[in-house]
């Protein structure tokens, strides 16, 4: 049997999940202990990075370092710490929580700016993680794993067992026709701050996910912005919907009722989880937040399916949206707009359905003329700034819309890129 690394086509599925309220405890459990197990790893490592700044050959503390090593193993803490070793909590949850520590510390060696891993605080948000197995199973399929799935509403879990599920019903009927090996590899369950919760798996196969579509012979450059959401190198403009400021100060006025709330507990000492009230108006801000996400995540995805099934080629620009938020004038419309999550939608997409997706680098896009080529700046003239929106080319006296240009200059460079 080949394992999910092994596998051509990988695909991620998430689905809403109804536990009962048994259920419910359980899985409370089950992510206090992940959370206890990472926080475990952390405080270890930073005691013995303490330890071995002691220079001396001293026997007890070379006899704790031993004891810390000795224990950084998922079988080894729940001997030292026995509420771990209860039957309700899934082993492979412990073995995840280990294994995603190691994954952080590889990524922070990898990428230094995703920093050294921290203790997780206590939340509202519950997730843990669970693998599917198939024990003496000679074929993977989406129904026989240890995480599968009875018919297209409900699925059974380690621990929790049956629980109805709804969403993605189409998605399911085409998996369940898969002919191929079908294997389901980790399994997260999570609850947000809305109190719904949710599963989300990891599938592969050798067969793929989506029909992938014919080629269309089609090329496109792409500028994204805060005014307009984003302009394409055939002129194509799509408005910015701007989520957030739609419901800023609907929003705002809820966060100030629940400071009123959490106030008034505090003042008559009682505790935030105990306070109905406040917990009535966390929902409610939690909800629109929500609200504001969902609006932004459909919006992207909308767009970024319909570039990628419509081109051969889509070059966009290599924004760092972690540098432009410094600029505390445009902060708000930056992360409003979502660009970090939609070049990365536009990179799993082109994967996914066949395409190719580049970006490069957005130097002097907005101030070369895509006709012959002239640096605004250079030769006398001077840069255009934000405010120019339209402009014409001093050298050819092509007049250019702002946007549109830096779409066919970016388009440019992209083929230059992949020539």
């Amino acid at each position: 049997m080949k394992s999910i690394t092994e596998m051509k086509y990988h695909f991620g599925l998430r689905i809403r999940i109804y536990p009962s309220s048994q259920q419910k405890l359980i899985i409370k459990l089950n992510s206090d202990a992940s959370r206890f197990i990472y926080n475990q790893m952390v405080a270890i490592d930073k005691e013995l990075y303490q330890l071995n700044q002691i220079k001396l050959p001293l026997d007890t503390i070379e006899a704790r370092k031993q004891t810390l090593k000795l224990r950084k193993n998922a079988r080894q803490l729940s001997n030292h710490y026995v509420f771990l070793n209860d039957k309700r909590i899934d082993s492979l949850t412990k073995s995840n929580a280990i294994r995603n520590y190691q994954s952080a510390w590889k990524m922070y060696n990898k990428v230094h700016q995703s920093g050294t891993p921290n203790f997780h605080k206590k939340s509202y948000a519950w997730k843990y993680q669970t693998s599917c197995q198939y024990p003496g199973k000679k074929q993977a399929l989406f129904t026989n794993g240890t995480v599968r799935f009875l018919d297209s509403r409900h699925i059974s879990v380690p621990k929790l067992g049956k629980l109805r599920i709804s969403g993605s019903h189409k998605r399911l009927k085409a998996l369940f026709s898969h002919e191929s090996d079908l294997r389901i590899g980790t399994v997260t369950i999570s609850k947000d701050n809305c109190d719904k919760f949710y599963l989300s798996m990891q599938l592969a196969s050798d067969e793929p996910f989506v029909t992938v579509p014919a080629k269309t012979n089609k090329k496109v450059g792409i500028d994204l912005n805060t005014d307009n959401f984003l302009t394409d190198s055939e002129g194509n403009v799509i408005t910015n919907p701007r989520y957030y400021r739609t419901i800023k100060g609907k929003l705002a006025k809820a966060q100030r009722k629940l400071s009123r709330r959490a106030l008034r507990a505090k003042k008559e000492h009682r505790s935030l989880h105990e306070s109905k009230n406040y917990q009535k108006q966390r929902l409610v801000v939690a909800k629109l937040q929500r609200k504001v996400s969902y609006q932004r995540q459909n919006f992207l995805h909308v767009i970024s399916t319909a570039l990628i099934k419509n081109h051969d080629l889509v070059v966009a620009e290599e924004l760092r949206s972690k540098n432009m938020l410094k600029n505390h004038a445009l902060a708000m419309s930056i992360s409003d707009v979502g660009w970090r999550t939609f070049l990365q939608m536009m990179e799993y997409k082109a994967s996914l359905y066949g395409r190719t997706f580049i970006t490069v680098d957005p130097k002097n896009t907005t101030q070369i003329c895509s006709d012959c080529g002239f640096i605004m700046g250079k030769d006398g003239s001077s840069k255009l700034t934000l405010a120019d929106r339209k402009w014409t080319c001093p050298n050819c006296g092509k007049r250019h819309i702002r946007d549109w240009n830096a779409a066919k200059n970016i388009l440019a460079k992209g083929l230059v890129k992949i020539a």
